[in-house]
């Protein structure tokens, strides 16, 4: 398996340890888990959001490792840009959990480029 591969695994985890993170040590309500949601704050409400942009962000990054594997896109380029993304992600949890909006926004961005930059790999051979 591929390190692309592993890093669609990554990503899909990705929401699952966030949330994790948001019901850490607070009164979570199994019974309503959305009106729980909606009535946190600071840094639990911050780490949902994170956790539901997540999943956002996981379609285009797994299609994008799918398509360059299935279309020859360059092996250690793909790789080396999925670990990017992974990074990426992380960073932008940190700062979204921490509440620095400006660099949350930079990893956003990095993550959502090199994604791209996945996708179009096959065209650049």
């Amino acid at each position: 398996m591929t390190a692309a591969f592993w890093c669609v695994l990554i990503a899909g985890l990705m929401p699952y340890f966030t949330v994790a993170a948001a019901k850490a040590g607070g009164r979570y309500d199994n019974h309503n888990p959305r009106d729980w949601a909606a009535k946190t704050e600071g840094f639990r409400k911050r780490a949902y959001a994170a956790h539901q942009n997540h999943f956002e962000a996981f379609p285009l990054f797994a299609a994008a490792v799918l398509i360059a594997d299935l279309k020859g896109g360059p092996r250690l380029s793909v790789d080396i840009l999925a670990i990017i993304f992974i990074a990426a992600r992380l960073g932008y949890t940190v700062c979204y959990i921490r509440d620095l909006p400006n660099l949350r926004s930079l990893f956003w961005f990095i993550g959502i480029a090199t994604a791209v930059a996945i996708l179009t790999s096959p065209a650049w051979i």
